[in-house]
């Protein structure tokens, strides 16, 4: 019987004197506690302290440095390039009024040499009207870069010029010819093109059998070697299971009454996918045998929500692992088994969640060893209202720990929506620094949320190189120029050395409206190394590979990214600075399956092939 339930029936007459016992000590106890209580408050107030000044609640802010005191951020200028270097492009998101998720998600951009002369070229993802809206007419747009940051339009022509509601695209030598391939991801289908030379591109989708379901809707993409067998794999992010009678189901209004772009949570999961390159141009799904599919252990459905993949080598084992970005689930961690399947280990280590064990709205994502030693950073940029997240790898390297705010990317970054994020070094001081690409989803936000804006300035961090307390400081606009900073509705971004000067340029694309293509004009006199690698064993591009540089007391460290920030890619060759400093020790090239490579011969100020033995 409940202890609480009353009692109806008379007591025995012994337990009648056991109740008046009870009730005699339990008054005496509380008399002396009574007492006791009063005793102390008599002492404090004898003994009590003066009067305080009223308590003041601040906002959050990064905790001050330690060390060093004061450095100066140094003047690197930024200039909007985009007219002048010959991009006409505009990205066109198919919206018309029923407010459809897709149309406020898309805009991938790569920098690729895809006619191997050397520089890099640019690829834009474009959108396309709604089938049920009429014909489909807009493509993708491919640039020529003529060395010198000069663009020419070569997209009619070179079979890049397809229709589809495009969202991301990957880069990659598939069936290592020395030609880039292209991989685009979109709505509810995926195109894979085979580069044939001379600036023509042949769609491959079928045969190679990697178009994926019709029910797709497919994000960021990367191209990696995942069981070192020296051949290009592919991943595929997929966001939520949507089609237009889902959504307008779903019927979602910011306000009650005005109809608005749903949030993920009123959509169910996907699974991501992962093709196996069989090396005779055909690819296999091994996404259920792999041990990707991660599942809601509550309902059995699927769990992802993804939207950005950081391929990168986390143990430092020789193969390559996936860390992946889900909106408003939490993130993944596959650790590369070495056997052809994967572990999810994302709440295990640590970069599931945030540091309260809630899930945030992640978006774009890189990886780096930011402080030039052994710890892994892990970046993702995330919803409004939400900091950026920085996790860093602890003494166990499967192991960490959000220090976002302690590194001083947080705070300054929580009223952004961050979607496009990378490191790249852009002073060449061999530190790696953070740039964010911002925008909202909502044109009319403002007035619903008056601490937001539809369209959202970048935002840059550079790295300082504290040796503790906050590392990043946020730059201004007069240390880096207006333009980097003009307010866009951001989502893809990319860099590339594009006018051959040894400095990082940057492109930023936005949703319904032109890129951003930024030059770097900074005139630091700082050197920089630049390495161009050619796999053998490995895959011919190098990806997943380790270049380290020894000066002094640190090493700098830069693997060849198959994928990174959002929907987009970055180039691949890898660029690092050296400051001030003519300095090397040592270069070493660890190639995947952890095979060293010392480079003897090296140039600064230039580009540096490296071929693998």
């Amino acid at each position: 019987m409940n202890s609480s339930s009353p009692q109806h029936t008379d007591p025995a007459p012994d337990s009648r004197d056991d109740a008046r016992i009870g009730r005699a000590f339990r008054w005496s106890a509380t008399a002396w506690g009574i007492l006791a209580v009063t005793a102390v408050l008599v002492i404090w107030w004898m003994n009590r302290p003066g009067p305080q000044q009223p308590t003041r609640q601040t906002p959050l802010t990064a905790p001050q440095a330690s060390a060093p005191a004061q450095v100066e951020v140094p003047l690197v200028k930024f200039t909007d390039v985009t007219a002048g270097s010959g991009i006409t492009f505009s990205h066109f998101n198919g919206a018309y009024g029923d407010k459809l998720l897709p149309e406020t998600m898309g805009g991938g951009v790569a920098f690729f040499d895809f006619d191997a002369d050397g520089d890099q070229d640019l690829l834009f993802v474009n959108g396309t009207e709604w089938p049920w809206r009429g014909a489909a007419g807009r493509t993708a747009a491919l640039y020529r870069n003529d060395g010198r940051g000069r663009f020419e339009d070569v997209t009619a022509g070179s079979g890049l010029g397809v229709s589809l509601f495009g969202m991301g695209v990957a880069v990659g030598d598939y069936d290592n010819d020395g030609l880039v391939d292209v991989f685009l991801t979109g709505v509810n289908e995926n195109r894979l093109f085979h580069n044939e030379g001379r600036g023509r591109f042949v769609d491959v989708t079928t045969t190679a059998g990697v178009g994926g379901s019709t029910n797709d809707w497919s994000t960021s993409a990367a191209w990696i070697d995942v069981d070192n067998d020296g051949d290009l794999d592919l991943f595929v992010c997929h966001y939520v299971r949507w089609s237009k009678a889902i959504d307008l189901e779903v019927g979602y209004k910011i306000d009650g009454v005005t109809r608005a772009y749903g949030p993920p949570m009123n959509f169910e999961g996907t699974y991501p996918s992962l093709y196996r390159n069989e090396g005779n141009g055909r690819f296999i799904d091994i996404s259920a045998a792999s041990g990707i599919q991660v599942k809601n252990p509550s309902t059995g459905r699927p769990m992802g929500k993804s939207l950005a993949v950081a391929p990168v080598d986390v143990d430092n084992d020789g193969w390559i692992d996936i860390v992946v970005a889900n909106d408003t689930v939490q993130n993944f961690l596959f650790r590369n088994r070495r056997d052809g399947t994967f572990e999810e280990i994302g709440s295990r280590s640590g970069i599931a969640f945030d540091a309260y064990g809630m899930a945030r709205g992640a978006m774009g994502i890189d990886a780096a060893r930011f402080r030039n030693d052994d710890a892994l950073g892990i970046a993702i940029g995330n919803f409004a209202n939400e900091m950026n997240a920085l996790y860093v790898s602890q003494r166990d390297a499967l192991m960490f720990a959000d220090e976002a705010i302690t590194e001083g990317v947080g705070p300054a970054s929580r009223l952004l929506l961050k979607f496009g994020l990378f490191f790249f070094d852009y002073d060449l001081d061999g530190r790696q620094d953070v740039l964010t690409a911002n925008g909202h989803l909502e044109e009319e936000i403002q007035k619903f949320q008056a601490s937001q804006r539809y369209r959202q300035p970048a935002q840059l961090f550079w790295n300082r190189g504290a040796s503790q307390g906050m590392g990043f400081v946020p730059v201004a606009a007069e240390k880096c120029g207006e333009d980097l900073l003009k307010p866009v509705v951001g989502r893809g971004s990319a860099f590339a050395d594009i006018d051959g000067d040894g400095d990082l340029d940057v492109v930023i694309t936005q949703i319904g409206g032109p890129p951003l293509l930024l030059r770097n004009d900074q005139s630091l006199n700082h050197q920089w190394l630049r390495f161009k690698l050619t796999g053998a064993r490995s895959n011919r591009d190098g990806i997943g590979a380790w270049i380290k540089v020894r000066a002094g007391n640190q090493v700098l460290s830069r693997q060849v990214m198959g994928a990174r920030s959002y929907l987009s890619q970055s180039e691949l060759p890898v660029t690092i600075g050296l400051g001030t400093s003519t300095q090397v020790d040592e270069v070493t090239v660890v190639w995947p399956g952890k095979q060293v490579q010392k480079i003897t011969d090296w140039k600064l100020k230039s580009v540096n092939q490296i071929t693998q033995p």
